[in-house]
């Protein structure tokens, strides 16, 4: 006789069923680790050093500080559940901070979460639950993921103020069907409750700020201390090809940008294009920010191509709206992406995430890196 379905979506009894759950030391996935636990799951708790902490990121507000190793094992135990450290400073220096150094040096706006995610959380992180025979791999994430007919989907949160699926675009099939989102139906207010509730000492933690490995947001300290040269003098150019004025580094600019740029004309300028090649900075007013046409590469789709006939929407920055478009495949993994209306600051080193609307809600079809 078949059994329930356990509450991670498994043909198993809670007590027979052990998961790995990727704890950051931040309320979210500390909560997840605590219903786990209630519910009677076998409970591994792993948490990932990812990079060496000056004293100015040990006490900061950023995930994965020094802190927040110490808050994650101070929950392990109070939930009585194993608890692991995982060193993995090496691998996210290679996988996401000399990748997103690089991004910036080519004019781009990097998303290092994107990385961290494909990389050492759901590659390498997936790898060891695996060797330790989990039978799944629960994060604090806020997404959805919905199982019909044997085959997993990626759905937006609840929360629309939380939601994490454009950060989540790059995982692959096997994963998502290995990953659980148990957040991903609820309200953050929701998960302070139970966190409460569960007598959890983050339960009124701040939620982490800006990249981990940026303290204060200063972007451009963090690459010059990768890349002493990044802070190459340029000129910055009207539309027009008119040296206006000169920069100290393209590194600090990013397209959309306004103030900064320390150019003054009748009407306010803004950054339209930036060339790494030429170490110039192209500005004009915001009406040259508007754009319709994108292109893509490194595609990532989690369906077949069917539901691309029709226009479906696409999402192309974590803060912005959903946008109506048509994609247009041009290779295995290039895309041509025509927006229903032009959209202003369209960046290349973001992602363009794509969704359907469908009964259980936005469904994540996958999506792909922009390149112009």
């Amino acid at each position: 006789m078949n059994k329930e379905l356990n509450l991670i979506g498994l043909n198993k009894k809670p007590s027979e069923t052990t998961v790995v759950v990727a704890m950051s030391g931040g309320v979210d996935s500390s909560t997840v680790a605590g219903i786990m636990k209630k519910e009677g799951f076998k409970v591994i708790g792993i948490t990932l050093k990812l990079y060496d902490d000056s004293k100015q990121v040990a006490v900061s507000k950023q995930c994965c500080s020094g802190q927040d190793i110490m808050d994650a094992k101070r929950v392990a135990n109070k939930l009585n559940i194993d608890h692991k450290i995982l060193y993995y400073q090496d691998k996210f220096k290679q996988g996401v901070i000399d990748n997103f150094v690089e991004s910036y040096l080519k004019g781009e706006t990097p998303i290092p979460c994107v990385q961290c995610n494909q990389t050492v959380k759901f590659k390498d992180l997936f790898e060891v639950s695996k060797e330790l025979k989990a039978d799944a791999m629960i994060t604090g994430h806020y997404v959805k993921s919905i199982t019909t007919n044997g085959e997993t989907n990626m759905y937006k949160a609840l929360d629309e103020n939380r939601d994490q699926s454009y950060f989540l675009f790059n995982t692959s099939r096997d994963q998502l069907n290995y990953l659980r989102f148990p957040l991903g139906g609820m309200m953050k207010n929701e998960t302070r409750e139970i966190a409460k509730e569960l007598n959890l000492n983050v339960a009124d933690k701040p939620d982490s700020q800006d990249i981990c490995f940026v303290p204060n947001g200063d972007y451009a300290s963090v690459i010059q201390k990768f890349r002493p040269e990044s802070l190459n003098k340029g000129n910055i150019k009207d539309t027009s090809g008119k040296v206006i004025g000169v920069h100290d580094g393209i590194i600090n600019f990013t397209i959309g940008q306004r103030k900064g740029i320390k150019v003054s004309d009748k009407e306010p300028l803004y950054v339209v294009e930036i060339n790494s090649d030429k170490n110039e900075i192209i500005v004009g007013p915001r009406d040259r920010l508007g754009k319709k046409k994108i292109s893509l590469d490194r595609i990532n789709l989690l369906g077949g191509k069917k539901e691309f006939q029709n226009k479906i929407l696409v999402k192309v920055r974590s803060t912005g709206k959903l946008l109506e478009a048509k994609v247009n495949f041009i290779q295995e993994n290039k895309a041509e992406v025509n927006l229903e209306l032009s959209e202003d600051g369209i960046s290349p080193g973001q992602a363009c995430v794509f969704y359907n609307k469908d009964k259980l809600g936005y469904k994540v079809l996958g999506g792909g890196w922009i390149t112009k």
